[in-house]
């Protein structure tokens, strides 16, 4: 695990593309800091700039860094949670521009998965995380079913789980400065 955490962070560090395994689905990640590789995603996908993408991070306080402020019950929801579960927060920062919506939220996920948990805890910045497919097209419910152009398109693909089914994406939650609680997703 630690050789391809290496190439992953070396291509990440590079504004690069990577394609890999997630606590959900195979994903495409970049530097979610890098506006660049972020426009990288969005052309590899043909998916319009308006739709944002999910952000991943390694625990707490890096999800900390990243929100200016998390309203309590992200907390609980997240302890509560019994699947992996993304929350759509107000205000980020720290991100690209481009990864932000237009109403100023930004979707993050904490990583439960091991080899996302250390590959984005050694590259000390959050990734973007966003289904490894085409835009209109349905997520891979494994890395078998990943198009074609989407394995061509990255520019490393991690040598993990390759063989694992992982067809569940993650619940989406949605909390506003005002204290709403919204499900997008279950």
């Amino acid at each position: 695990m630690n050789e391809e955490i290496q190439k992953a962070i070396e291509v990440l560090t590079a504004g690069g593309l990577i394609l890999y395994p997630t606590d959900t689905i195979w994903g495409i990640g970049c530097d979610a800091t890098n506006s660049e590789a972020v426009e990288k995603i969005y052309t590899l996908k043909k998916r319009p700039g308006t739709k944002t993408m999910i952000c991943l991070v390694a625990n707490d306080f890096m999800l900390e860094q990243h929100v200016t402020h998390i309203p309590e019950v992200a907390y609980d929801i997240l302890d509560l949670a019994t699947k992996p579960t993304t929350i759509v927060y107000d205000g980020p920062k720290g991100v690209a521009k481009n990864l932000i919506a237009k109403d100023n939220t930004l979707a993050i996920r904490v990583a439960k998965d091991k080899f996302c948990q250390y590959l984005i805890g050694k590259f000390k910045k959050p990734i973007v995380s966003t289904s490894a497919n085409l835009a209109g097209e349905l997520s891979p419910k494994s890395f078998k079913e990943i198009d074609e152009q989407i394995l061509k398109g990255v520019d490393y693909i991690v040598n993990l789980d390759r063989d694992k089914e992982k067809s569940t994406p993650s619940s989406i939650i949605k909390l506003g400065a005002d204290g709403t609680v919204k499900v997008i997703r279950e």
